[in-house]
């Protein structure tokens, strides 16, 4: 269950203000007898407290009195001072990263192919958006189907943001798709945001059967569907090698020139 300490206050802090929100004008010892807070500590919790605005101080009392500010009131100021302190770790955590990018550089490309696998959906859309993140020139794609084993709106509308990034910055994309999967998606207004770029094309193929992805020339994805249930995902094998990238750029272009357009 939550409680104040959530909010950034200590537990002396948050047991000092529930126990005067209850009381009312309290003295510090009568606080202190009424809460779990020690006497030793009480002075040092209640000046912690009125300096983060959630009490005040009866100067004009003998002795002096303390009261709880307004609780609605309370919250919004713990909810406003926890959240400048999240933007500034959030600030200083992007300004390490950007330290980082400039100082860890790209690993070399391996002699040999290699390949790498993952295996479920999540991983897979995690993989792709990894691989869009990644690519520099170009990404060329064949679709067969949606998995059913995928949460279609949520990678579809996270998969789409990524794509327009990638085309922002300029990455030639080129979608080859079924006509199953281009009936599926026709009235998605995702597939517009994408349309409204130069730099990408999306045309439909009856010869399409599977999913690829080709990234950069050098990366191929091979999604694989699950022997015993075809229509779920099941894992995604990636290949960076060249020259077998180039072989199936080769039957991509020749799907693509057999292909149609698809009228925006």
């Amino acid at each position: 269950m939550p409680d104040l300490t959530d909010l950034g206050l200590s537990k002396y802090e948050a047991e000092a203000y529930h126990a005067l929100v209850d009381a009312g004008p309290t003295t510090a010892r009568e606080l202190s007898e009424v809460s779990d807070v020690p006497m030793g500590r009480i002075y040092d919790v209640l000046g912690s407290i009125e300096s983060r605005q959630l009490a005040r101080s009866q100067d004009a009392s003998r002795p002096k009195k303390y009261v709880a500010v307004d609780p609605d009131a309370a919250l919004d100021r713990l909810l406003a001072a926890r959240e400048r302190e999240l933007d500034a770790e959030a600030d200083q955590y992007a300004a390490v990263a950007d330290e980082l990018r400039g100082e860890l550089t790209e690993p070399p490309e391996p002699d040999e192919g290699y390949w790498t696998a993952e295996v479920g959906a999540d991983d897979a859309v995690e993989r792709l958006v990894e691989q869009i993140d990644d690519a520099d020139e170009s990404i060329y794609n064949v679709s067969h189907t949606v998995p059913t084993s995928i949460d279609v709106d949520a990678a579809s509308n996270r998969i789409g943001d990524h794509l327009v990034d990638a085309l922002e910055r300029g990455v030639t994309i080129r979608f080859l798709v079924s006509p199953t999967l281009l009936e599926d998606v026709a009235d998605d207004p995702k597939l517009s945001r994408l349309e409204a770029y130069e730099n990408f094309e999306a045309r439909v193929g009856d010869s399409v059967h599977g999913d690829v992805t080709i990234v950069d020339g050098v990366e191929v994805r091979l999604d694989l569907p699950n022997p015993i249930a075809p229509d779920e995902a099941f894992a995604v094998i990636d290949h960076t090698d060249p020259s077998f990238a180039t072989r199936v750029r080769e039957a991509f272009d020749r799907g693509w020139v057999a292909a149609d357009p698809i009228d925006g």
